[in-house]
């Protein structure tokens, strides 16, 4: 069995992706609201501070940050996913493993974890989530996507409402490696 490695730091601050097991359904937009549901029942039993966030069909970004001498994100992910999860009515494939851990179909099992470095990476990290709706072509500018704290940005004065200009170009470096 692999064993994956989690950089677990107090108080620190983190980028997650994580995504449905079936890509092809639109389960996080289409379900919104349970979603949302989801994400306060879990801030409310384990604070976490929401950075950025955004949420697509099939998958969703976001942006932590962890109460100081707290380090456990992987509770707070799996308790978002399960209540997502009872919400929403039984009808997905399951495949036998899954099956026989009584899980459900709905999500991956696993989730990419970044924890960020330093103010920089922060900044490179928030607009790769802001900036997704427009790389997956979801929308010619990225205020036209309903499901983002870009909205909420740009209401505080972080970005200009523009931001991103109209969809025609963008260079891709956006919180990833060259």
């Amino acid at each position: 069995m692999v064993t994956y490695r989690r950089n677990f730091i107090a108080g620190g601050s983190f980028f997650f992706t994580v995504n449905l097991e079936d890509r092809r359904l639109r389960l996080l937009t289409d379900h919104i609201d349970q979603l949302r549901a989801a994400f306060r029942e879990t801030r409310e039993r384990h604070p976490f501070t929401t950075e950025a966030i955004v949420i697509l069909p099939d998958h969703l970004h976001a942006v932590w940050s962890l109460p100081e001498g707290d380090a456990d994100f992987a509770t707070r992910w799996r308790q978002i996913k399960s209540t997502f999860s009872r919400s929403l009515p039984v009808g997905e494939l399951i495949s036998g493993s899954r099956a026989a851990r009584s899980e459900r179909g709905i999500w991956q099992r696993r989730y990419w974890e970044h924890t960020i470095r330093d103010e920089s990476d922060l900044t490179r990290h928030i607009d790769y989530v802001h900036i997704n709706p427009l790389k997956h072509g979801l929308v010619k500018r990225v205020r036209d996507w309903p499901y983002s704290s870009f909205h909420r940005m740009v209401r505080l004065g972080v970005y200009p409402e523009d931001w991103a200009g109209d969809g025609e170009r963008t260079d891709g470096t956006f919180g990833e490696r060259s």
